[in-house]
């Protein structure tokens, strides 16, 4: 039997898909279109609640990863069923065949831009959260300023936006806003750090707790309530217009930089791939499972399964707990055809 596993993504959840493969005896293969592993964790600082940083999250993968081959820079140019197995093409021109397939595409960002009224792009100091968290690694974007007095978060951009197309929440922005806000505290103390919300979101465990402590030791402000303008002021700020819906009056804010929290996206790429193996996609793009309770790394057809956020929104824990769940599905699935 081929027990050859290809895995198209080499981010988190392609890495511990791959890992545990690897334990249980199969061959996994990674197929990543960037250069290097870790996709978003990668790029990321530290990971909410604890403040872990991202490098000891991926750290163990060097050493867990090899012997597993691993194609950088190749992307998935089609994928044929043959009788049992599968037959795939790379972007290299070389083609594998493998008995089973594990989607861990992840997801994108909402492109802040597509929100003109925001001012990303237009405006010196808005940034967005990926942005941030380049600043964070490396201390450099003339967009920060050095010593900001005052710093905004606005939520949900892009997410649960019946005209930006995603009317889901991205389940991780309002969490990952309160941890960024955090870290800017800690960096610029004497700073007022104000987050824009709708509705606060916070379902994981120990996320409640880094919500209070946000607001007890940290001081950061929380406005509930959808921002309706930004604009420059003539001393080169950004001002914020609101209204805090709890006590019903409108808010003005002048800032010295504003982060848009741009949600979670399917990638672009998941329609060609469902398309080449006939697998349906849901109304927000993303892969759709067997069902939504039990099957959820698993597609409709035999052989293909998915992992982590090429499905929906997840956090890293959720993700990597899915990866597990394909690498024993795909174990039981070879071994039920022995």
């Amino acid at each position: 039997m081929n027990n050859k596993i290809l895995i198209v993504g080499g981010g988190i959840a392609g890495m511990e898909t791959a890992r545990q493969l690897k334990a249980l005896g199969l061959n996994p293969v990674i197929v990543e279109k960037s250069s290097s592993l870790g996709g978003h964790v990668a790029q990321w600082h530290c990971l909410f609640p604890d403040m872990t940083p991202s490098r000891k999250v991926l750290e163990p993968y060097d050493e867990a990863l090899k012997d597993v081959e691993i194609l950088l820079e190749t992307e998935i140019s089609s994928i044929n069923r043959l009788q049992k197995d599968y037959s795939v093409v790379l972007s290299n021109g070389r083609t594998l065949n493998c008995s089973a397939v594990v989607f861990a595409t992840g997801f994108r960002l909402f492109e802040a831009e597509r929100k003109e009224e925001y001012g990303y792009g237009i405006y010196d100091h808005v940034i967005t959260n990926k942005d941030l968290e380049a600043w964070f690694n490396t201390r450099s974007d003339e967009r920060v300023p050095a010593k900001p007095s005052a710093i905004g978060f606005v939520h949900c951009v892009g997410s649960r936006d019946l005209k930006a197309g995603n009317t889901q929440c991205s389940k991780v922005c309002c969490i990952t806003a309160i941890k960024q806000a955090i870290e800017l505290k800690e960096q610029f103390p004497n700073s007022e750090i104000y987050c824009f919300y709708m509705d606060l979101r916070l379902f994981g465990k120990k996320y409640e707790d880094f919500y209070i402590n946000a607001q007890r030791d940290f001081g950061i402000h929380f406005i509930r309530g959808r921002v309706s303008e930004v604009c420059e002021t003539i001393d080169g700020r950004v001002q914020v217009k609101a209204e805090d819906t709890l006590v019903g009056k409108p808010v003005k804010v002048k800032l010295d930089l504003l982060v848009l929290m741009s949600g979670i996206v399917c990638n672009k790429e998941n329609q060609a791939l469902a398309h080449s193996v006939q697998m349906p996609v849901d109304d927000d793009g993303f892969f759709r499972s067997k069902d939504n309770i039990i099957s959820i790394t698993e597609a409709d057809r035999a052989g293909l399964f998915y992992a982590g956020t090429c499905t929906g929104p997840k956090t890293v824990p959720e993700t990597v707990a899915e990866a597990r769940s394909a690498a024993l599905n795909v174990y039981n699935y070879l071994k039920g055809r022995k």
